[in-house]
């Protein structure tokens, strides 16, 4: 039987009201009657509100078929559906998911097409039809729909025929890649046979090779995840020392407190501190590790911010002898073991998660060209000055550059240090004048501002840009398609009346809050209480919300295709059990 177009649906981007927010979406596609041109972009009155998340060469035309509609109206008991209404332009009878396979081709009217990706899990779907759990669904029922790129442009119009004009190499349907990106269980020779179909769009093909990656990392027949705990929740470390860095910087030492020893850390990774001295509820905060992995006692170094807390609390309250409440080390922001040169930048206290870096160099002898570039106010804020410099005076290929943004004195930083010392803030120029090799593999720390600087700074000298990594203070920035901009509002306690239940922390955003059933998700209450947040699908499918769970239970629904990897949750379909402490 001959596939057939049955509808061409277009629909421009508008502003739709959702939640208490603004989302600008293209979903809403409506059919149109009589040809219409086909373009590499778009269809003729078609446009796409997200192009992050959708259309482009890859993704100019979604397809859905008339079977599936067939599905869902029985599956909902529905009967209101409407062509367009899944947010596809063309709307067929026939090219089933599971038939269908990623690099065939068609031609429809006088355009010819090439499958290159399934639907994108997205929660706007369900937002169209007023069924939030969709996107999930959609995975779970392998009726994603997939999407076309536009090799010859041409008119087309409901009814024409759908012609093969090539089947595309590696024999995976749509429902296939759809389920390997997204199911467990996955297959490694489905995942090597993705990774060899050129049609295959590029996003999903580094979905794949990072997914590749990780299982190699993670060992032969292990799955995709993070890396392991060293002990789950909180556990009580004493204060064993307390060291004045610099007027602005205590370091406070940790050792366990039965006198065993500690996990080792990656070099780069934080702590977790749970502050009972601080106040009711207890708050909980994050600090970088500066201490080398390995060593004895834990060493983090804590700022001293004016209306902070927890750090005047740390500052001015805290003793030798104390006992801290501590999550386990953790963090991504980590030294990747390799031959070639490395590049530590920071400034400020941001220098911690480097200094951990540095030790571990130092550790071991490397042969490593290292280069340190440092910006402080001046020598007296001047961050681990002399450690930083013995640590590289003993490396046979070091170089260290120091930036005093005020201070006159451009030669030596006033405390006996000698160092290559720079006045003012590095620039492109500065930078660029240090001589850094282009294959070096850069760290980057400090407030945010400056690490953009810094990177673009890099790429601009000619660094590759993943070859750039970077750790941030505070909230991670948020990824929430579709959204509207709207100014920043500091995280706060939601609206409406205070909830009784279980006690949600959102560590980053130093925001503590009981639970209401009233929210539908972990990921609810913190839209209410504006924290930055990461998502997409909004239905444990796409894992873009996975978040660190430092200490708690969640329970899901609905319950993920894909469960995350130990000591993380998905926050947008989970639910609290008992009190949570989230790395957000």
């Amino acid at each position: 039987m001959t596939a057939k177009l049955l509808s061409v649906n277009v629909g421009m981007p508008k502003d739709v009201s959702w939640q208490g927010r603004t989302v600008h979406t293209g979903v809403w596609k409506h059919p149109v009657t009589g040809p219409r041109l086909v373009r590499r972009l778009n269809i003729d009155g078609d446009g796409q509100g997200d192009l992050q998340g959708h259309g482009g060469e890859q993704r100019a035309v979604l397809v859905y078929q008339i079977q599936s509609y067939a599905h869902w109206q029985e599956h909902f008991g529905r009967s209101d559906f409407e062509y367009g209404q899944f947010g596809e332009n063309f709307t067929v009878d026939g090219l089933p998911d599971d038939e269908v396979c990623v690099g065939d081709r068609y031609r429809i009217g006088e355009a010819e097409f090439e499958v290159t990706q399934p639907r994108v899990t997205c929660y706007r779907v369900g937002m169209r039809l007023g069924e939030p759990e969709l996107p999930a669904l959609l995975v779970s029922h392998h009726r994603p729909g997939f999407y076309l790129r536009v090799i010859t442009e041409g008119v087309v119009r409901a009814g024409d025929d759908i012609v093969k004009t090539r089947t595309g190499p590696g024999a995976l349907s749509v429902a296939d890649i759809d389920a390997l990106l997204y199911l467990p269980g996955r297959d490694p020779d489905h995942l090597r046979r993705a990774l060899a179909i050129p049609a295959l769009s590029p996003g999903w093909q580094q979905s794949f090779r990072d997914m590749t990656a990780a299982r190699a990392a993670a060992g032969v027949g292990a799955g995709v995840g993070a890396r392991a705990e060293a002990w789950p929740g909180f556990r009580p470390l004493r204060v064993t020392g307390l060291v004045h860095e610099t007027p602005s910087v205590l370091s406070v030492e940790l050792a366990a407190d039965d006198g065993g020893a500690l996990p080792a850390a990656e070099a780069g990774q934080y702590l977790t501190l749970r502050v009972g001295g601080a106040g009711d509820p207890a708050p909980v905060r994050s600090y970088s590790l500066s201490s080398a992995p390995g060593a004895a006692a834990y060493r983090v170094s804590v700022k001293r911010e004016e209306f902070g807390l927890v750090s005047r609390y740390l500052h001015t309250g805290l003793r030798v002898g104390a006992v801290l409440e501590v999550a386990a080390p953790r963090g991504d922001f980590v030294l990747v073991p390799e031959a070639g040169p490395v590049v530590l930048v920071s400034a400020g206290v941001g220098a911690t998660p480097v200094m951990a870096m540095l030790h571990r160099l130092a550790a071991e002898h490397t042969a490593r060209p290292v280069w340190w570039i440092h910006a402080a106010r001046n020598h007296r804020e001047h961050l681990f000055a002399h450690e930083a410099h013995a640590l590289l005076h003993a490396l046979p290929e070091a170089h260290e550059h120091v930036f005093y943004t005020a201070q006159n004195d451009a030669t030596d930083d006033g405390d006996g240090v000698r160092a290559e010392v720079h006045r003012g803030r590095p620039t492109l120029e500065s930078m660029a004048a240090l001589g850094l090799p282009a294959d070096a593999t850069a760290y980057l720390c400090g407030p945010a501002p400056f690490m953009a600087a810094m990177r673009t700074s890099l790429t601009t000298i000619g660094l590759a840009d993943d070859r750039i990594h970077t750790e941030l203070f505070g909230a991670l920035a948020a990824i929430n398609p579709g959204l509207t901009a709207r100014p920043a509002v500091a995280p706060h306690q939601p609206p409406g009346e205070p909830g009784t239940g279980p006690l949600i922390t959102f560590a980053r955003s130093g925001l503590s809050v009981r639970w209401s059933p009233r929210h539908r998700s972990v990921l609810d209450l913190a839209d209410a209480c504006d924290v930055p947040t990461r998502w997409s699908c909004r239905t444990g499918v796409c894992h873009t919300c996975t978040t660190p769970l430092l200490a708690g239970d969640v329970e899901y629904a609905p319950d993920p295709l894909e469960p995350p990897p130990a000591g993380e949750v998905l926050i947008c379909c989970a639910r609290p059990r008992h009190d949570l402490v989230l790395d957000l």
